[in-house]
């Protein structure tokens, strides 16, 4: 591999091919984006309490009166409550900032990867990425994971200037956009770290000491563009603040280390709905296993083209290892490769909660390593063994496409022989075309991008043209997203946008649900009757619900409290008011207390309490110590309740029959 240099001026081609990769990425995450309504309710909830209260803002309430945060930092949050305190809330004003979010990562890939080795692999690179399956479904929807991949795609373009001339500059850059990465997904940001700092110390220009200095200089930018919102909560008055979401205690680094720590990769994660035992030694989320992120929960989502960029890494790697320190092309596949080996097998090792929408981290990295592979090796196809090679690469990806596509075969049947037809051809002609691969050269170009593209697209375009709704997403069309079981990639929400388990899904033998936590009428997960909602998907209230929640609700901090904030986000998007969510997202953190709780309601606070499906305590710990399930107790047996269209409504201004 030969590094070219990079033009100083581009071909004419290259601008309007660049306008039309971010016009057509723009079209596929935006199109018809009003249909997922409001995606992730438990976000969109504190999407609208961030955009009337500033302090629900800063802290990443779930309510405008400050009762809890959700259970992430809150900077993801910032641009959905920026356009909707100028847009209003809606689906619109919520998902359009992560589409565009997703278009910048695009771009930025596609200007990092074009800067060494050209336009034409700086557009494949960003083709891959926007149509990688599980990037259509994360930049179309709320979740804080596009915000990450947006930050950390920053990181790496930042890296790269900064191997190029060593300015200390891009190194300050690199680090502060990995601490914004922080503060939108906590310590999932700080997992391409070590690549970066590898990378950078080995092939710098600067002396090994200088390059040090720098390498401390990135790291004190990032403790700074990160830890200000960790000295501002951590010093704020526990009083005067929300409860931090996701914490047993009250206190950041509580959850940072916990529920969002070290849990997720050992299984002992306090206060979630997963941690506890389950066959094959995997846990609630699966079995582990370096092939985890091929197996049917996580294949379709982006491993389309892992086993040809793991091929390109090797390749690349062993073609570089004699060139001098600072060889750019081995520093590219490091970053990128590195990017892609380390978080991928961290993902597959990983023993706590998992849902198969991680993998989007994974799809930078596999853009940029299929854009460098593929350009490098079509430029030296005059050479056998490079053109060997390339034969390789499509073979593989033809191959894998098959297999992947054959996991629904009711979907398009015609699509994968069409695949693996293209790709043996494709081969066939790379290997024994000799001097005829001069005139066929565009159609065999063509053939190759198609191979590539066709079955991440065609799933990409499914996953698109589908609403999308709930906790729990998964990319690709239906007869996919229903594949699998509890392990692997957790409860997923059915179209209707209640959790649902896969029909004929079986708990194993040994398996146990938390204390607490029931199959409602034996048909679906806590969400899923009703108006009523759950775990993984808000509330649907009824007219009348609404109509009782916004009578006098002037009068109330909240109109009304309810178990989880997944179903307290329905009613407060309904309403636009503050509803309480108990105990957080899984109902097990101890917020408010029941002595909190009982204070509220003698001082006229809150007006109703909503029964749920969640009914009792979701993140392990006994009924007699939950304070959710003292806190339902406590209302049920001292407040008579009324039914409001099937749901159980308790009015906490009444008189009490104690």
């Amino acid at each position: 591999m030969k590094l070219l240099t990079r033009p100083t001026e581009d071909p004419r081609w290259v601008r309007p091919a660049a306008v039309s990769l971010l016009v057509a990425t723009a079209i596929l995450y935006i199109w018809g984006l009003g249909a997922s309504g409001w995606a992730n309710s438990f976000y969109s909830a504190a999407v609208q309490a961030g955009s009337v209260s500033w302090k629900a803002f800063l802290f990443g309430s779930s309510d405008a009166a400050n009762s809890i945060t959700v259970d992430k930092t809150p900077l993801a949050l910032w641009p959905m409550e920026l356009t909707a305190r100028v847009f209003g809330v809606n689906s619109w004003s919520i998902l359009v900032p992560e589409a565009l979010e997703g278009v910048a990562a695009v771009g930025l890939l596609y200007l990092t990867i074009k800067r060494w080795f050209g336009a034409g692999a700086g557009l494949i690179a960003g083709a891959v990425m926007a149509t990688t399956p599980v990037a259509v479904l994360m930049f179309r929807f709320n979740n804080p994971d596009a915000a990450l991949v947006l930050l950390l795609v920053a990181s790496a373009y930042f890296m790269t200037r900064a191997i190029e001339d060593g300015r200390t500059r891009w190194l300050v850059a690199s680090g502060a956009m990995i601490g914004l990465a922080f503060l939108a997904k906590e310590l999932q940001a700080f997992v391409i770290i070590p690549i970066l700092v590898g990378v950078y110390l080995l092939a710098g220009p600067q002396r090994l000491g200088r390059r040090m200095l720098q390498i401390v200089a990135m790291g004190v930018s990032t403790i700074v563009a990160g830890g200000w919102w960790v000295l501002i909560i951590s010093v704020w008055p526990a009083s005067s603040r929300p409860y931090i979401g996701g914490s047993q205690n009250n206190t950041f680094f509580d959850v940072l280390f916990g529920y969002n720590g070290l849990g997720r990769i050992s299984g002992n994660e306090t206060g979630s709905v997963g941690g506890m035992g389950g066959p094959n030694g995997g846990g609630m989320w699966g079995a582990t296993g370096i092939t985890r992120m091929f197996n049917s929960q996580f294949g379709g989502q982006a491993s389309w083209l892992i086993p040809t960029a793991l091929l390109i890494l090797v390749v690349g790697l062993v073609a570089t290892i004699r060139r001098p320190r600072v060889d750019r092309v081995r520093a590219a596949l490091l970053l990128w490769g590195g990017w892609l080996v380390f978080t991928g097998v961290l993902f597959s090792l990983s023993k706590g909660i998992i849902h198969e929408y991680y993998t989007v981290a994974l799809a930078p990295a596999i853009g940029a390593v299929i854009g460098i592979g593929a350009i490098e090796g079509w430029r030296r196809r005059d050479l056998i063994v490079w053109r060997n090679l390339l034969a390789l690469g499509v073979i593989v990806s033809a191959g894998w496409a098959f297999v992947l596509l054959n996991r629904t075969p009711d979907w398009y049947p015609w699509l994968r022989w069409s695949v693996l037809s293209l790709g043996v051809i494709a081969t066939m002609v790379l290997l024994f075309g000799g001097s005829f691969l001069v005139r066929v050269a565009t159609p065999l170009a063509v053939s190759l991008l198609l191979v590539t593209f066709a079955g991440p697209g065609a799933y990409s375009l499914a996953t698109a043209s589908s609403p999308h709704t709930g906790a729990i997403p998964t990319a690709g069309p239906a007869s996919a997203r229903s594949m699998g079981g509890f392990g692997g990639g957790g409860f997923r929400p059915d179209g209707a946008g209640g959790g649902r388990l896969p029909g004929g899904f079986e708990l194993p033998d040994g398996f146990e649900l938390p204390n607490g936590m029931e199959l409602p009428g034996g048909t679906g997960f806590p969400g899923g009757a009703g108006g009523a909602g759950g775990l993984l998907d808000g509330s649907r209230p009824s007219d009348e619900m609404i109509a009782l929640l916004e009578a006098d609700s002037s009068n109330y901090t909240w109109v009304a409290a309810t178990v989880g904030a997944n179903q307290a986000a329905g009613y407060q998007l309904a309403t636009g008011l503050p509803v309480m969510p108990i105990g957080g997202f899984n109902g097990s953190d101890p917020s408010p207390t029941l002595e909190q709780f009982q204070r509220y309601v003698s001082d006229g606070k809150i007006h109703y309490f909503i029964a749920g499906s969640m009914g009792g305590p979701m993140g392990g710990g006994s009924s007699s110590t939950n304070t959710s399930q003292q806190i339902t107790d406590w209302v049920t047996s001292n407040f008579t309740s009324q039914s409001i269209d099937g749901t159980t409504v308790y009015d906490l201004s009444s008189t009490t029959r104690s």
